[in-house]
């Protein structure tokens, strides 16, 4: 690591020295210095795309941050899925798109 200001100190020497305690409540609580800029990252989670964007005018909070839940983006080919489909197949389709409801009501 090339600073190590911007990482927390392991948890075996937080609870063992007060400068690292005081060290680990900085960076939490504050945040690390952001360049400026946007950035958008995806990582592949179980239930699909899991993506981050973020958007900085520098300092430790960003400016816009959000957060591209793969949930309601499996809920959103439902109306593709359903037609020709009986009432009693709903429960079995939605069971298999596999959505958490807490993502898709945000």
């Amino acid at each position: 690591v090339a600073d190590w200001k911007n990482m927390t100190p392991p948890k075996s020497r937080v609870m063992t020295k007060m400068e690292e305690l005081i060290h680990h409540f900085i960076v939490v609580t504050e945040g690390l210095d952001a360049p400026p800029g946007e950035i958008y990252f995806a990582a592949e989670n179980p239930k699909g795309e899991l993506g981050f964007y973020i958007n900085s005018r520098g300092g430790g909070v960003p400016y816009r941050l959000k957060i591209r839940a793969p949930s309601l983006v499996n809920l959103s080919i439902l109306p593709e899925l359903l037609p020709g489909c009986m009432v009693s197949d709903v429960p079995a389709v939605l069971g298999s798109l596999d959505f958490v409801m807490g993502e898709c009501d945000r």
